[in-house]
């Protein structure tokens, strides 16, 4: 598989796992919430695997690669948020998008970290 493939698996993931992230904050019924985290869990998973295929571990992504990167996955994110706005989703604070986008991609480097530390 090609670089320029990886890098767009690696994105959908990552923003995947950030629009999750989101909505589980977002929401009060437990049930959906656990299932967000689920979905959380799995998407940054993928992630993690195809961030090591770009570039190996511990080892950061070009300075040009990782402001790619990270405009895309914040275009995607609020755009995905947006949409579930639109669709009466509440709740949702898109001030966060920014905050987890630098955070998920700090932490993809690294093999033991989450995302979601705090919570597991």
């Amino acid at each position: 598989m090609n670089r320029n493939k990886l890098i767009e698996i690696f994105i959908s993931n990552l923003t995947n796992s950030i629009v999750h992230q989101i909505l589980e904050k977002a929401i009060d019924q437990q049930e959906i919430a656990e299932r967000y985290y689920k979905e959380v869990k799995n998407s940054w998973e993928i992630a993690k695997n195809y961030r090591e295929k770009i570039n190996p571990e511990n080892r950061s992504l070009s300075i040009h690669d990782t402001k790619e990167i990270k405009d895309k996955i914040t275009r995607k994110v609020n755009s995905e948020l947006n949409l579930r706005i639109s669709k009466g989703y509440q709740n949702i604070n898109l001030s966060l998008v920014e905050e987890l986008t630098n955070d998920a991609l700090k932490n993809s480097k690294s093999p033991t970290s989450h995302p979601l530390t705090n919570q597991i």
